[in-house]
């Protein structure tokens, strides 16, 4: 696990100069604390052939795999092809086997020299073969051109900024800023999304003009210009009819190598723990391969709403882990400052706290833990997606659904809690009407499209560009055909929040800690799998994971197939009554805030007063603007938040 970053120029006032490459790559060495390594060669002018971009790679390093013969940038055998890379290549092993049959030498045996030689035998053909979490960084003096690629899920960030002339590109948004020249103009559309989806969607960054490669994508820079492609195109549309049996086979097979493969390292190695039962299948999985009891993490929180903890015991205790149990008491004001700086991007979920303590604390016993992200999405384990599956079955029945789309319901009482039965009832009834891809963009929405026209300033209003935020989930919805609504919304969910939210969050949060995370459920080869599904197989009787109780039922105890599922979460709303309540209004309705122009002081006032006196949950909605304003005092205003 590393981070890298670095340019390519045709054009010689754009050149990156070595000291800027040492800049850009100073600013990521949280990701990297083991080494460091640069490669910068400059323009060379052919006249009248084309020219040979100069290059610029830059790479931090965390000793995985080959502690010693694993620096980078790494070459060929003739230095006319150098890369970089941030992540690992689980099946680089049989890769290289492969490679050396055809006839190619090793010189190291880790998993960067397998990405230069199947480079040199595929093109950029060679991501296809990757089974791994990546973002490479590929220099090919040949072609004259930098070639970059994404792992299929968005494990690994890549972001970049491409002008006529150059590309500049980095594992964080913090090694383009190193640079000299490079805007910090936000994009107003950039907020709009954000504030829908509590993240700024791919390709889309918070500023105009740097974006982010999107899952499953490569870009070609050369004296052509920049191309971008798409490598991983999943056939959503398509379900898997074969018999129950041979699924449930394949479903064992798959998820146990993906677990083994993601074992493989030179350093200690453990797992988070929760006691929910995807990090304990990874778990159990664990246990299989190893000779010893496994190293497993949880944190658990004073308040018992927030407190996983006696469910983790349990599983550690039946499956006979190394367990290891940490008490935190979260410190919003002394947390907010850190997760600002190491978010380059506003990034409203507020677990992001947690999982920076988990790492922090998973981080002083070993150096890679396993986790269980993905298998939600992947096995349809999300509780919202118990009113999809209603509402689908109202779409079908006309004369209820207008029924219950009636304006009456709306004007029900309705609980300030965040999760009360009437809240989410009547919540429901005003999203019924509507088709189900925009339903169920209102029911995840931080502030729907209603809110959204409240809160903006018509000078803010103004700014913003025609495109709908609804473009990027209906964009990932249709993928699925005529597939069931349950299904869409899930893996709707699997290219849109879990690239954007969650695997940005674990990349952060644990990387900030020279953490390496991995998803065993991320395997793409279980995630074509698992999309393939019928639903019948994985949701039924509004409980989602079925398949998985079948296949793994006797790897758990009972009682963590039959728990209630708990978020990750910390307790916003308490803490905005109490220790955040200063912070929350001095920054809110500071001067330097409403001066931006973006926001309704009335609106935002409004926000606040229901929210401190109790009769609304607005947390969610007040750590987004909370977060965004910090954010623009931490990146753009220059000065400390």
């Amino acid at each position: 696990m590393c981070g890298i970053t670095g340019a390519a120029w045709t054009a010689s006032q754009l050149a990156v100069s070595a000291e800027a490459l040492r800049r850009m790559t100073d600013s990521i060495t949280h990701r990297g604390p083991d080494d460091s390594g640069y490669y910068h060669r400059p323009l060379e002018s052919r006249n009248p052939y084309p020219p040979v971009p100069g290059v610029a790679l830059g790479h931090r390093r965390l000793s995985i795999i080959d502690l010693a013969g694993g620096h980078q940038p790494l070459p060929n055998e003739d230095e006319t092809i150098w890369t970089i890379f941030n992540g690992e290549i689980y099946n680089f092993g049989a890769l290289r086997g492969r490679l050396e049959g055809a006839g190619h030498t090793f010189r190291t045996h880790s998993d960067t020299e397998t990405i230069v030689h199947l480079y040199e035998d595929e093109g950029p053909n060679c991501f296809r073969h990757f089974n791994g979490m990546f973002a490479i960084a590929i220099w090919d003096q040949r072609e004259r051109r930098l070639v970059l690629g994404r792992d299929r899920l968005g494990q690994k960030p890549l972001y970049y900024h491409y002008q006529e002339g150059r590309i500049v590109f980095g594992s964080e948004l913090k090694t383009l800023l190193a640079l000299p020249g490079i805007p910090r103009d936000v994009d107003p559309s950039a907020i709009d999304e954000y504030l829908t989806y509590q993240y700024v969607p791919h390709p889309n960054t918070i500023l105009k003009g740097i974006k982010k490669l999107a899952p499953g994508e490569l870009a070609v820079f050369s004296d052509a210009g920049l191309h971008l492609e798409r490598y991983w195109k999943p056939d959503f549309a398509h379900e898997d009819h074969r018999a129950p049996a041979m699924q449930d086979a394949e479903l064992r097979e798959l998820f146990d190598d993906a677990v083994r493969l993601r074992m493989q390292a030179d350093v200690p190695l453990g797992a988070f723990l929760s006691g929910g039962v995807d990090s304990s299948l990874v778990v159990s999985s664990m246990q299989k391969f190893s000779d010893r009891p496994v190293k497993t993490f949880s944190i658990g929180f004073p308040q018992k709403e927030y407190d996983e903890t006696s469910y983790a015991r349990q599983v550690a205790e039946h499956l006979g882990t190394e367990h290891h149990e940490f008490q935190v008491t979260p410190s919003a004001l002394e947390i907010l400052p850190k997760l600002i700086w190491h978010y380059d991007e506003p990034m409203a979920d507020s677990s992001a706290i947690p999982t920076w303590y988990v790492s922090q604390q998973t981080r002083a016993e070993v150096t890679v833990a396993l986790s269980g992200d993905g298998g939600d999405e992947l096995f349809a384990g999300y509780r919202r997606y118990k009113a999809v599956g209603l509402g689908a079955m109202i779409d079908r029945l006309g004369p209820l659904k207008q029924l219950l789309g009636a304006k009456f319901w709306q004007k029900l009482p309705s609980s300030g809690r965040q999760k009360s039965w009437l809240r989410q009832g009547r919540r429901f009834s005003e999203a019924i009407a509507m088709s189900p891809q925009r339903r169920y963009l209102d029911w995840i929405s931080i502030f729907n499209e209603t809110r959204r026209g409240q809160l903006y300033t018509d000078q803010f209003v103004e700014q913003l560009s025609d495109s709908d935020p609804f473009d990027f989930l209906k964009t990932a919805w249709l993928r699925c055909g005529k597939r069931d609504a349950l299904t869409c919304a899930s893996l709707s969910d699997l290219v849109t929040y879990l690239p954007c939210d969650l695997n940005c969050k674990v990349d952060i949060a644990s990387m900030a800690h020279s953490l390496e995370v991995r998803q065993p459920f991320l395997d793409y080869r279980l995630a074509e799998y698992a999309a393939a599904l019928p639903i019948g197989r994985k949701y039924r009787r509004g409980r989602g994971k079925q398949i998985l109780r079948k296949v793994f039922g006797d790897r758990l105890p009972p009682q963590i197939w039959d728990r209630p599922k708990m978020g990750f979460g910390v307790p916003l709303d308490y803490w905005f009554r109490n220790e955040l309540k200063e912070l929350l209004v001095d920054s809110l309705l500071s001067e330097r805030a409403l001066s931006r122009g973006l926001f309704r002081e009335e609106t935002v006032r409004d926000l606040l007063d229901e929210h401190m006196s109790g009769s609304f949950d607005h947390s969610a909605r007040l750590w987004a603007l909370l977060v965004l304003e910090l954010w623009q005092r931490e990146w753009i205003d220059g000065t400390p938040s």
